[in-house]
């Protein structure tokens, strides 16, 4: 799921972009994007004790109970109104918002260099 997280990522700065350009747009109102939340709601497993848990026993046995695909989704927020010309946008809270999933971005990027990098090493490894 690294790779949607990036896409996720991506996709939230090109919305807090334009939320920031139309900081000043009478009646604009801010959007954002939710995939956490989604993704968090997919990988949550049913606790009922009633029923069987199945296990992988074996590498090579099919993966148990694997989420399907999940995408980003992008909500507008009508809600709030921060200003008198109904613009709901806080340059503020935008720019935190931007920084913060730079970092995740970030380190969403160097786990997938990691992973990368040990899956060339495994190959590399086995071919001396």
């Amino acid at each position: 799921y690294t790779s949607r997280g990036m896409s996720a990522a991506s996709l939230r700065h090109e919305v807090i972009s334009n939320n920031i350009a139309n900081v000043n747009t009478p009646n604009f109102k801010r959007s954002g994007v939710i995939f956490e939340d989604l993704l968090a709601k997919e990988l949550q497993i049913d606790e009922n004790p009633r029923q069987l848990k199945l296990v992988r026993t074996h590498d090579m046995h099919l993966p148990v109970g694997l989420p399907g695909p999940v995408s980003p989704k992008i909500e507008r927020e009508d809600t709030t109104t921060m200003r008198v010309d109904n613009n709901n946008v806080d340059i503020d809270r935008e720019m935190a918002g931007l920084a913060k999933n730079q970092l995740y971005y970030n380190s969403l990027a160097t786990s997938l260099g990691s992973y990368i990098s040990r899956m060339k090493n495994a190959i590399t490894s086995g071919q001396s």
